[in-house]
């Protein structure tokens, strides 16, 4: 079925997982990009493939036309093509397989869709519009980028850091008041280079709790 109704947020582990890129121009790029920041294992089929997308040591490529059989074996098939004819016939055929399967800018031939993403590290920010309007969502995401600084990778480091500890003194890091110190100053001390008082301003925060 082609995307409809509300839609399910996900975060997807694809460290080492196999994923298909039908396409092989500027926009099949970009998606390779961001599934090889996610460490999946990329290949690509398209009858011609950019010198970028070949100089990508983590990337495998053919350059030959699509068949259905390729989609066999992936966990994730993204169409990048200007062809709807191709990308229907992706569609189907991964739908068969049981593989999800996204088409760019084609939510009629996708079983999920692809949000704009802000990341700070660890930190990342989806801003999705259903695929009514990636252009909304892309205008999001760079008013959230413009609030989304360096600080908060920091800040998300120091919040690890101390559950760790926690846990591995042997307690338990429910019921501690992380939003207290989340409220506090933190991110003011991060801004200004003072990370040690961060560091113990979340600890004064949870000893409170």
């Amino acid at each position: 079925m082609p995307v409809e109704g509300p839609q399910y947020p996900v975060n997807l582990v694809l460290t080492g997982r196999r994923c298909l890129v039908v396409g092989g121009g500027s926009i099949a790029r970009r998606k390779i990009e961001g599934l090889r920041a996610c460490q999946a294992l990329v290949h690509v089929v398209a009858p011609e493939v950019a010198d970028g997308i070949k100089a990508d040591a983590g990337v495998t490529w053919e350059e030959r036309p699509y068949r259905s059989a390729d989609v066999q074996g992936y966990r994730l098939v993204v169409t990048a093509t200007d062809d709807p004819e191709v990308n229907a016939q992706v569609f189907r055929d991964a739908d068969a397989a049981g593989v999800w399967v996204n088409s760019a800018d084609d939510p009629a031939n996708c079983s999920f869709t692809l949000p704009a993403v802000v990341r700070q590290g660890p930190v990342m920010v989806a801003l999705s519009t259903g695929g009514h309007s990636p252009a909304l969502a892309t205008w999001l995401k760079a008013h959230v980028a413009d609030q989304l600084g360096p600080e908060y990778e920091v800040l998300a480091s120091l919040l690890s850091a101390e559950r760790d500890a926690i846990r591995s003194a042997g307690g338990s890091t429910e019921g501690l008041d992380w939003q207290s110190a989340l409220d506090s100053d933190m991110l003011d001390l991060i801004r200004t280079g003072q990370i040690s008082a961060a560091r113990e301003r979340l600890k004064a925060c949870l000893s409170s709790s």
